[in-house]
């Protein structure tokens, strides 16, 4: 089976238990609270469905837009826009009958069920399947350095000792990036104690917006592990598997460019702006030259050997809970960090859709990394969910506020034009994502 289809099937999946959780937490507080709910879909069922079942006095249904889904609950104005029902007097069943702070809990619940969500699967996979753990001791070579981090007193090889005066006994996060980069990029670092190559131990001043400085170079992961360019495992029906790469090749050149570590290898490849590389390997003992196209997201289907001694660490269950939850909030706190950067002109050219989605499940079907991957969208979907744009929960939330600090409703007409424009941005952003996408896979 081909990658694609691989990212495919599991974004699939994982959508549609975040889509199916999400609506029940709306749902589950919207029956407690006896309002009636006319409507729970999977997708959207524009003109027609799917499939679709009443029970009682709701349809259940899955619909053929995968954009998303929703409850249609009764007496309030939503996607749905259904003036015919908000033009008749108030029902006691109806949600705009119910008291200010049942409507709040009722649309605050989705965004609950995703943060708790979020906690509940990185504890689970924290208690199934621990972390990765690597000290200094276990990086004699240090790290690799990029060129845009050196200005600030960096060296190749050097080796993290403290960050803001905290020590660091674990270079990784658990989501096995290193703690450094999401440190400058996403959080305030004013100083890191480095150990140079020569013995020497220094303590540099990073400027405050160094995150910015990076983001705007393009250079997301200035510090990465050092790897030999030797091959571990190559992905069947890949590009690389079609042109004879082995595991145990060693990348010697690439495109007449000497190759001496993993990462010279990567940041060749991400420069790169051609659609087919020239590999010199060494196979055996034997050096040969092969091509290879670059696929879509610009691999080519291999992993290097990890010459670096990564330690496994495995967690109890209370330990696995309170990981959890320091995950979820971290996780939270970092996606909400770099948001800024979206407002930004190459922020805006970096927003994603489906295909940026998609593009962070592996290439082979791997559980760990899919409910990881699967969590972080949930914790994704929650920040974004919140945000007062009409259309969103954020902004019922924003006018149910508004409604219990004055005492006033807002105009329902005036809710039905709100409603309407924020469909339109959410559409317009919708658009623009997967544009980008779509700019991507053409043109880069």
């Amino acid at each position: 089976m081909s990658p694609f289809i691989i990212k495919a099937i599991q974004l699939f999946l994982s959508l549609s238990i975040l889509i199916i959780l999400h609506e029940l937490g709306h749902f589950i507080p919207a029956k407690l609270f006896k309002t009636r709910v006319e409507k729970f879909f999977l997708f959207f069922d524009v003109k027609f469905a799917l499939f679709k079942k009443r029970i009682g006095e709701t349809v259940y249904g899955i619909g053929w837009l995968p954009l998303g889904g929703y409850v249609k609950i009764s007496g309030m104005i939503d996607e749905s826009m259904d003036k015919e029902q908000m033009a008749k007097p108030p029902e006691p069943w109806e949600f705009r009958s119910k008291p200010a702070w049942q409507r709040l809990i009722i649309m605050l619940g989705g965004v609950t069920v995703n943060i708790i969500l979020g906690f509940l699967i990185y504890m689970m996979v924290l208690f199934v399947w621990g972390s990765n753990q690597i000290s200094n001791e276990d990086i004699p070579e240090g790290l690799a350095v990029s060129q845009n981090i050196q200005q600030y007193g960096f060296q190749e090889g050097d080796r993290i000792l403290k960050i803001n005066d905290t020590e660091l006994d674990n270079i990784l996060t658990k989501r096995n990036g290193l703690k450094i980069n999401q440190y400058l990029m996403m959080r305030n670092v004013s100083s890191v104690e480095v150990l140079h190559q020569n013995g020497n131990k220094e303590q540099l001043n990073i400027p405050e917006d160094i995150g910015s400085q990076l983001f705007k170079a393009g250079d997301m992961f200035p510090f990465s592990l050092k790897l030999d360019p030797v091959i571990d495992s190559v992905v069947a029906n890949t590009n690389a598997a079609k042109a004879g790469i082995q595991k145990g090749d060693k990348f010697l050149s690439v495109n007449g460019e000497p190759i001496a570590t993993w990462q010279d290898f990567k940041s060749y490849v991400e420069d790169f702006d051609g659609e087919q590389l020239q590999l010199s390997i060494n196979s055996n003992g034997e050096n040969r030259t092969l091509e290879v196209d670059l696929s879509e997201d610009r691999t080519i289907g291999v992993y290097p050997v990890t010459n670096i001694n990564i330690k496994e660490k495995s967690y109890t269950f209370a330990e696995s809970v309170s990981g959890g939850f320091s995950f979820a909030y971290w996780t939270l706190h970092d996606y909400v960090a770099q948001f800024k950067y979206v407002f930004t002109k190459k922020g805006a050219t970096q927003v994603g859709g489906f295909g940026a989605i998609g593009s962070m499940f592996p290439d082979a079907w791997d559980w760990q990394a899919f409910w990881m991957t699967t969590a972080l969208i949930s914790i994704i979907l929650a920040f974004m969910n919140i945000l007062p744009i009409p259309a969103l929960d954020g902004g019922h939330v924003m006018f149910l506020l508004y409604e219990m600090i004055t005492g006033r409703k807002p105009n329902e007409k005036f809710m039905e034009y709100a409603q309407m424009v924020g469909f339109f941005i959410l559409i317009a952003l919708v658009l623009f994502a997967n544009g980008n996408d779509i700019y991507r896979w053409l043109f880069e």
